[in-house]
């Protein structure tokens, strides 16, 4: 009879277990009618979905936290795990459960989130922005690493070496390793790191490569530089072009200029670097002129092409029922617009046209 009686507690105790978790699954077709009429069962999903909330919330809020004010690598690492842990919390949130709240529930247990989805997608976009965030991050660590390796392998190998040809290997790498530091993004927490450290690395290799380490930092500088003039040379030639290639030019000059500027006073090679600097100035100033004209006159024969459009469509089809002094005044101020219209721009050649053409209605009107 005990026995009987046990196994009729434990069919009981499993039947209300698989009762519970059969309405406790996230199928709005079961769940809302049992909301209805017994909200009670449906705590232990509720409880999960609040603490995961709960969880997801503050594990944003702290990798934001530790990766945007890192100040070592293990905050950088802890970040990265807090990203993950909130990616995992908002993946356990029911996601066919957005917009709907629980008002059943709520008034029996307080509810303290609201679940809706602009801050489900705030939340993702979010993590999404921390995982590219760590990834910068993380990458940023890994290429200064690999920079600070080379640099101490150089320092190390550079006294030892005898002949010419060995030392001027080891100072390419010396070299190489502290062009990677600089060229680590200065946002990240590695970037400002290298940006400390590069000061001691440069000075370190002046001290042991001296002038000769000089001169060739100097020629690849400039002969950096003349390549990106080379090239905005040949991209730019036989103009016009449009607003957006004419800054494609303009970037080329300016990559030039920044090349040319990072020679030192100091150095041997600073006069030539001065050289280059005024000539491709000249012509970073030539090139910013074209796209401005390019970009006023653009403008210019829109607003005038919408001026004539808009006479035409106002033109009566009698002829007698036409305004003439009111017809002659707009002709004179869209030809007073195309006359603005400057010369080598991709307009131009349109302009000219519509000029001609209003000049020709302006002269039948008198």
């Amino acid at each position: 009879m005990k026995l009987k009686l046990f196994g009729f507690g434990m069919i009981t105790i499993l039947g209300t277990a698989g009762l519970i978790w059969l309405v406790n699954l996230p199928y709005p077709m079961i769940r809302r009618p049992v909301a209805k009429v017994a909200p009670i069962l449906l705590l232990p999903s509720y409880l999960s979905m609040d603490y995961n909330y709960r969880e997801a919330i503050a594990n944003v809020e702290q990798s934001d936290q530790l990766i945007i004010q890192a100040t070592s690598n293990a905050d950088i690492q802890l970040g990265a795990e807090k990203t993950q842990l909130a990616k995992e919390n908002l993946n356990a949130l029911p996601v066919w459960f957005l917009g709907y709240e629980p008002q059943k529930v709520c008034s029996f247990f307080s509810c303290s989130w609201q679940f809706t989805i602009d801050e489900f997608e705030a939340a993702r976009r979010k993590i999404g922005r921390m995982e590219a965030k760590v990834f910068q991050e993380q990458n940023a660590l890994t290429e200064l690493d690999k920079a600070e390796a080379t640099i101490q392998q150089s320092q190390q190998a550079y006294p030892a070496a005898t002949d010419p040809a060995t030392q001027k290997t080891i100072v390419n790498s010396w070299q190489t390793g502290l062009d990677q530091i600089s060229q680590i993004p200065q946002e990240t927490f590695a970037g400002k790191q290298a940006q400390t450290k590069l000061v001691a690395y440069q000075r370190d290799f002046q001290e042991v490569v001296g002038v000769v380490s000089d001169t060739q930092q100097t020629n690849t500088m400039i002969s950096v530089a003349q390549q990106f003039a080379i090239q905005a040379v040949k991209m730019c030639e036989n103009p016009p072009y449009k607003v957006n290639f004419w800054e494609k030019c303009q970037n080329l000059w300016q990559e030039a200029i920044s090349k040319v500027e990072q020679i030192p006073q100091n150095n041997i090679g600073y006069l030539e670097a001065q050289t280059l600097l005024a000539n491709y100035q000249g012509n970073l100033a030539t090139i910013e002129i074209r796209k401005e004209n390019e970009d006023k006159s653009t403008q210019i024969f829109q607003e005038t092409q919408r001026k004539i459009d808009s006479l035409i469509a106002s033109t009566p089809s009698n002829p007698q029922d036409l305004n003439v002094n009111k017809t002659k005044a707009e002709l004179q101020s869209i030809i007073n617009d195309l006359k603005q219209v400057e010369a080598g721009t991709t307009v131009y050649s349109q302009a000219q046209d519509l000029l001609k053409n209003a000049h020709n209605k302006f002269k039948e009107l008198q």
